[in-house]
């Protein structure tokens, strides 16, 4: 039997790979969540997208999840008359709102509220970092600037203030409109762009609930004012981004690798998902290799242990999409290989306040113990799977449910593989039978191997998992299984 690769991957569409061909391509290359970025395109485009996604996962027999991620409060300056502009080391330069079109000397800005939020003596960021400026002077309609670091400056480029402080905020009038057209394509998880605080989060999921939709939400951590609110963002989100561009730019770019070690050591303590995005695999834009600095950085998150690692330019608009996620995928495994196994250090931590979680708990413990093939769990909003999920034993979990979005949503799991699997209406032992036979069908266990089922009663209710069975496989399971040890924690309440 093949263990399945645990680390998912997020891969962002873009006019490299919006072609039904393309996405069944990246699909079959190991794609489990798709994201559509909100800063580009048209509402028509992303519907477009999620449609082709959704066709292409039901071609392949698949679950692949949507991710919409907002813009959030970009700060960007305006256009130039010829598109960009050369600025060297020492030119004044100025931050103009009146300017419609900018020269090497001005340039608009879509943020009004930029000329209240910064002082003389700040630095600005422009283009991610690459260029920087001092701020000179400060007037009700300008920012007069000193360029520190120069280059080429053109339409639309992204501005932060370094150290933070901005005062945009989480969610623009464009956000709000987009999570709309969010619920209407019934994306599975929402980014939200930029949070401050957890009030960030709980409006973005009270106004995708008001339009109808029901979307995880995923707290970008990209300004250093959450950094200081983490646990709350964390707390009030299903999940996090670790978004390190802009990250950087405002924290600096050297205290971003031990960030993204907290972070995602926090998240998963809180049970909640985490993604590491941004420049993980740059260089295959344009080249068919990544980068040996690359590979180490896939690798780092993987042990990290991020339940997911992102692309964005290299799949939205890069050369070798397809081959870019093949080699992503193939450092996932090799890094999952040696990832170390701390289940009972990890144990001493936890505090178990539900009988769902604590089954999901004891499987663990029992699979990592007895050298368990596999784990199922049959499951209807996927809460199980994910709490079995937040620790490593180094044994899959197959999260087998009728309900379509909690597979789409288990997709971006941790060695989380979800199975189409249709238990109601059906008596207890009937259902355990045919869950091992399934798994014997799919090639997941064979004759002999430990199984682990965990299962509620009534059969169907969400957040009613009761009992873990451990089973010896037989030979032909619908024949009837032989128990190793049935534990009927019947502990309903």
């Amino acid at each position: 039997m093949t263990i399945p690769r645990a680390t998912k991957i997020v891969a962002t569409l873009g006019p490299a790979s919006s072609s039904a061909e393309m996405i069944e391509k990246l699909i079959l290359a190991g794609v489990n969540v798709v994201r559509l970025n909100f800063s580009h395109g048209t509402a028509q485009d992303h519907r477009d997208r999620a449609a082709l996604v959704r066709a292409a996962a039901e071609r392949l027999g698949v679950d692949v999840g949507v991710l919409v991620d907002l813009q959030g409060p970009k700060i960007r300056v305006g256009k130039f008359a010829a598109g960009k502009v050369m600025l060297a080391v020492g030119a004044k330069f100025t931050f103009d709102l009146d300017c419609e079109l900018g020269d090497e000397h001005r340039v608009g800005l879509d943020y009004k509220e930029l000329v209240n939020d910064v002082a003389a003596g700040d630095t600005l960021l422009l283009n991610d970092g690459q260029m920087s400026m001092r701020v000179d002077q400060v007037t009700a309609k300008t920012i007069v600037c000193t360029v520190l670091e120069g280059g080429v400056l053109s339409d639309r480029k992204g501005i932060n203030r370094q150290g933070g402080g901005l005062s945009a905020p989480a969610l623009t009038d464009k956000d709000i409109a987009d999570i709309r057209v969010a619920a209407e394509i019934d994306a599975d998880f929402l980014a939200v762009s930029f949070p401050k605080d957890a009030s960030d989060m709980v409006l973005a999921r009270r106004l995708m609930q008001s339009a109808g939709g029901r979307a995880a939400t995923v707290a970008k951590i990209e300004r250093v004012e959450a950094i200081a609110n983490l646990q709350e963002i964390i707390d009030a989100s299903d999940a996090i981004m670790v978004a390190r561009g802009d990250l950087a730019v405002e924290v600096g770019d050297a205290a971003v690798p031990a960030l993204q070690k907290r972070m995602i050591r926090m998240a998963r303590e809180s049970n909640k998902v985490t993604i590491t995005a941004t420049q993980m695999m740059e260089s295959m834009i344009s080249a068919p290799v990544p980068t040996r600095a690359e590979v180490s950085d896939v690798a780092n998150a993987v042990l990290d242990g991020s339940d997911a690692v992102m692309l964005s330019a290299e799949t939205a608009s890069g050369s070798f999409p397809v081959q870019t996620v093949q080699a992503m995928a193939r450092v996932c495994l090799e890094a999952e290989k040696s990832e170390p196994i701390t289940l009972e250090t990890e144990f001493l931590n936890r505090m178990f306040d539900r009988v769902d979680q604590s089954i999901a708990m004891a499987s663990l413990f029992t699979a990592r113990h007895l050298q368990v093939r596999a784990i199922a769990a049959l499951t209807e909003s996927g809460s199980t799977a994910l709490w079995m999920s937040r620790l490593n034993t180094g044994v899959p979990i197959y999260a087998l449910t009728p309900v379509k979005a909690s597979r789409n949503r288990m997709a971006l799991y941790r060695d989380v593989t979800p199975v189409f699997f249709d238990y109601n209406s059906r008596e207890r032992e009937e259902v355990l039978r045919e869950a091992e036979q399934r798994l014997v069908d799919e090639g997941v266990v064979t004759a002999g191997d430990l199984l682990i089922i965990t299962i509620g009663e009534p059969i169907g209710q969400s957040g009613g998992t009761n009992t873990m069975k451990i089973v010896r496989v037989s030979a032909s399971p619908r024949s009837g299984t032989k128990a190793v040890s049935n534990l009927p924690l019947d502990l309903r309440h």
